[in-house]
């Protein structure tokens, strides 16, 4: 049922570690890397303009948030007809609230479908999900769109030394089956790389977050849930990247850096295009 996303996932990946592939060799570890990295960059490029639409829709929202104040005080005994009414100053303002959400959700896919691709690198294990292969039946099984070739350059692939799709936690077992591809990678090499990621992933969604929230109008009425949401913005979320990180692959944390990379720079250009269009009068736009 899933692998409607698995195989777009897998064969963007594959696109990629073909183009990097090619200069710097297909079992090369910086390939694979670039490649679960390009991949993050070009979701988030198709995702650019919906991004764009939704932070547009916040904007407005913003502004009608007078109006809202208005039709709380109004029918806050009644809420039936504030739901009416509310959806009716948000067709007049075309504001859709679910628009907002669809880059993020969107994302919810790609992560597990990468998650899912990843692992099915390597299926020597035997826990929730993993087929417990021998070391030879996984080497010589295809993952989706990547034959068995390319599955043997994904295990051969060292990112400073550490396979990207083990993680601090990876059992003795999956460690195992990297012997004839490189040896078996210790946990200090491991640890190595996995936690520099942990850390750059925790500092960057935590850098993002304070843009988020220095821009984000605070709305008087639900003070204390906007300060939840902050406080969960710009300290629990960047802590999920050290609570997951010792179970989630190098390559998953190669996402999470390379999402936030891409997050910050759409930041600063949704901000600076919806700073000038609200410089610019709606005349000199629509001519």
């Amino acid at each position: 049922m899933l692998d409607v996303v698995y195989y777009p996932i897998s064969a963007l990946l594959w696109l990629w570690h073909r183009v990097f592939g090619a200069f710097l060799g297909a079992d090369n570890g910086f390939a694979w890397a670039l490649s679960v990295v390009f991949l993050v960059f070009t979701v988030r490029a198709v995702l650019l303009w919906p991004g764009l639409v939704s932070a547009r829709a916040g904007r407005r929202l913003e502004r009608m948030r007078p109006e809202l104040d208005k039709l709380r005080r109004k029918h806050g005994k009644d809420p039936q007809k504030l739901a009416l009414e509310t959806q009716k100053l948000q067709r007049e303002h075309g504001v859709r609230p679910l628009l907002g959400c669809l880059p993020a959700l969107a994302q919810i896919p790609v992560f597990f479908g990468l998650y899912h691709v990843l692992r099915s690198f390597n299926r020597t294990g035997t826990g929730l999900g993993q087929l417990g292969l021998t070391p030879d039946q996984n080497a010589n099984t295809a993952n989706y769109v990547f034959s068995a070739t390319d599955v043997q350059s994904f295990l051969s692939a060292r990112l400073f030394g550490a396979p990207i799709s083990v993680s601090i936690s990876s059992s003795d077992t999956v460690l195992a089956s990297f012997a004839q591809f490189g040896g078996i990678p210790s946990l200090t090499t491991i640890a190595a790389v996995a936690i520099p990621l942990m850390a750059i992933a925790c500092l960057a969604t935590h850098i993002n977050a304070r843009f988020s929230v220095r821009h984000q109008a605070i709305d008087p009425t639900s003070a204390m849930q906007s300060d939840l949401m902050r406080t969960l913005m710009l300290w629990v979320m960047p802590l999920g990247s050290i609570i997951s990180g010792p179970i989630l692959p190098i390559a998953i944390l190669l996402y999470w850096v390379a999402n936030n990379v891409w997050t910050y720079g759409q930041q600063q250009l949704v901000h600076f295009v919806l700073e000038r269009e609200e410089r610019t009068p709606v005349s000199s736009r629509s001519s």
